[in-house]
């Protein structure tokens, strides 16, 4: 499958992995947790983001919205099922004298069941579906007992369906989950646990729409501040093309000139070519020195 020649089709997400974060001090204190601008939110808008150590190493990923209407700011954070348990103990571990409370669950859903819609055209068949008009990239919208998020990051046009029962668009091809990871790793999209690991720092996984550089303090921000006024980490993620043979396993090391310079994180096969991400050294790039692998050849794509 090719990113761009997909129309529109739509894979189950199962039930959600959302907390609902309320309080007083809510915004004050999530502001103070993730690496983008929760302050800065208006009512139904969202950003990606990443939760640190003290080390400045990545512990987690999430979208965290913003609930549109008036009245005190509500956020959702929206994670992977993998992730959720130990985003919640790890925030809640920071809850000390602030008022703020921590719930499962997102708009008073019970039992939040959720279809994603992808393609060209998904934007008009989620208007088919739920009668609503669609929401841009990074928003979140209610339509009745349905939430509509619309993820801040993805590769392709792409739509969120939460509802209590679950609703499936009628004449759209469902995706299995290889094609679903072929779409990701064309993108060049990483995944938590996979291309970003609680070894990595926010600088080296090239996801800059994760930070924002003027919000004030947070969890790891001095590491990562650090780095920027460096200029640079040593190595950093990419897009990868491989020429040879699908890795053993993975991850893969990377070599240039004998000595290990990166690794293959995630591979797949998009349109009879093999691509891949990965981790590879900046000067390794820069130098333009051959890149290989145990089984073929790595050229860094764009």
């Amino acid at each position: 499958m090719v990113m761009s020649d997909l129309q529109v089709g739509f894979a189950r997400l199962g039930q959600g992995a959302f907390l609902r974060i309320t309080g007083e001090d809510a915004t004050r204190w999530l502001n103070g947790m993730v690496t983008n601008s929760i302050q800065a939110l208006e009512p139904g808008k969202g950003n990606y983001n990443f939760l640190l150590n003290a080390q400045g190493r990545i512990q987690g990923d999430c979208n965290i919205y913003r609930e549109p209407g008036d009245g005190a700011a509500v956020f959702v954070l929206e994670t992977s099922a993998e992730q959720i348990d130990g985003i919640e103990a790890m925030l809640d571990k920071f809850i000390i004298m602030d008022d703020v409370v921590l719930e499962r669950g997102i708009n008073g859903l019970e039992n939040a069941h959720g279809i994603v819609l992808l393609g060209t055209n998904a934007a008009e068949e989620l208007k088919r579906l739920v009668g609503a008009t669609p929401s841009a990239a990074g928003q979140m919208t209610v339509a009745g007992d349905v939430v509509v998020l619309a993820p801040p990051v993805s590769g392709v046009p792409c739509f969120e369906v939460w509802a209590n029962e679950l609703r499936v668009p009628e004449g759209v091809r469902e995706l299995s989950a290889e094609e679903l990871e072929t779409l990701r790793v064309e993108a060049g999209s990483p995944k938590f646990g996979v291309d970003i690991r609680d070894k990595d720092l926010p600088q080296e996984t090239n996801q800059t729409q994760a930070l924002h550089f003027n919000k004030g303090c947070y969890l790891g921000q001095e590491i990562v501040e650090r780095i920027r006024s460096r200029g640079q980490v040593h190595r950093q993620f990419f897009k990868l093309a491989l020429e040879g043979a699908v890795p053993a396993e993975l991850p893969a090391v990377i070599e240039a000139e004998g000595k290990a310079v990166g690794e293959i994180t995630s591979v797949a096969t998009v349109d009879g070519k093999l691509l891949g991400l990965g981790y590879v050294r900046r000067e390794a790039v820069e130098l333009k020195r051959a890149l290989t692998y145990a089984g073929g050849s790595v050229a860094v794509r764009t």
